[in-house]
C-alpha cells in the first residue's frame, strides 16, 4: 500500500497512523485513541483516511447456535471496529475528509498483490 502511495502520481501525500481519532467504545464504555492507518492527501485536493481490514471483519459476526470463545472474540471485535469507524467518519467529515475501508477487494482493484 506505501508503495502504491509512493508511486501513484495523484498521491500528492501520505501518512500513516498519524490521524488519532478519539472515540467511545461501545464494547466498555471507555474513551479510547484510533490510530487509523493512511491519510491519503491527492493532487485534486480531496484527502481520505484508510483503514485497512480484512473483509471479514467488515461484516457482523455470524449468529451461532452455539457461543463460543471465537464467537465472543468476533462480536467484540466488531464492536470495537464499528465504534472505531464512526468515529473516523465524522471525524473525517467535520474536516472536510472522506473515511473509506479498504479491504482485499478494493487494494486488488489498485492493482496490489494480497496475501492470504
Amino acid at each position: 500500500m506505501f508503495k502504491w502511495c509512493d508511486t501513484t502520481d495523484e498521491v500528492e501525500a501520505w501518512s500513516s497512523e498519524t490521524v488519532i481519532v478519539p472515540y467511545i467504545s461501545q464494547v466498555d464504555g471507555k474513551k479510547h485513541r484510533y490510530f487509523v492507518d493512511l491519510k491519503i492527501r491527492f493532487s485534486s485536493g480531496k484527502t481520505i483516511l484508510v483503514e485497512i481490514k480484512p473483509f471479514k471483519q467488515t461484516i457482523p459476526p455470524v449468529k451461532r447456535k452455539k457461543v463460543t470463545k471465537a464467537y465472543l472474540a468476533e462480536v467484540m471485535t466488531w464492536g470495537t471496529n464499528v465504534s472505531k469507524w464512526k468515529a473516523a467518519e465524522t471525524y473525517a467529515l467535520d474536516r472536510g475528509m472522506e473515511f473509506c475501508i479498504w479491504t482485499e477487494n478494493e487494494l486488488r482493484k489498485l492493482g496490489l498483490v494480497v496475501y492470504g
